[in-house]
């Protein structure tokens, strides 16, 4: 059960499957975790944020088992899944689209502070922490755009 949940139900597998590279899964399970950390928010803010902390709590479990010696498959995305819930909290359209594109930027970059000493933590820890960090990026980021409309 937990590779079902590390995977993010399978979306970290899917482009191992179909091209033989699990390179770019990250951002494949972000996109599947926008839709209902989106949906969540018809139902309010504190929606998002319960999912942003569950996405989060099934990452720290799920992911420990496969977190030996520093590893961080490519495979396991439940942590960018708890990164994009986080990020959209409160947000929807383009604020939430720009949220969306700082958070892979960030993610993928670790260049924005923190990150980079967020996923030095090792284990799931660190595999959780960093996607938690840019995700609180993304947050910002989405806010300020907000406050800009």
């Amino acid at each position: 059960m937990d590779r079902v949940v590390a995977s993010w139900f399978g979306t970290g597998l899917l482009l191992g499957r179909l091209r033989g590279s699990d390179a770019g899964s990250g951002t494949v399970a972000a996109a599947f975790a926008l839709l209902p950390a989106l949906a969540l928010g018809l139902l309010g803010w504190w929606a998002q944020a319960a999912g942003a902390v569950l996405a989060t709590g099934a990452s720290l479990w799920s992911t420990r088992r496969f977190a030996a010696d520093g590893a961080d498959p490519p495979w396991v995305v439940i942590d960018e899944a708890a990164g994009t819930f986080l990020a959209v909290i409160g947000l929807s359209g383009w604020a939430a689209a720009v949220a969306f594109v700082v958070f892979r930027i960030a993610d993928i970059s670790k260049k924005f502070p923190g990150i980079s000493a967020a996923e030095r933590l090792g284990g799931a820890v660190g595999i959780t922490a960093d996607d938690l960090v840019a995700g609180l990026w993304a947050l910002a980021a989405g806010w300020g755009f907000k406050a800009l409309i």
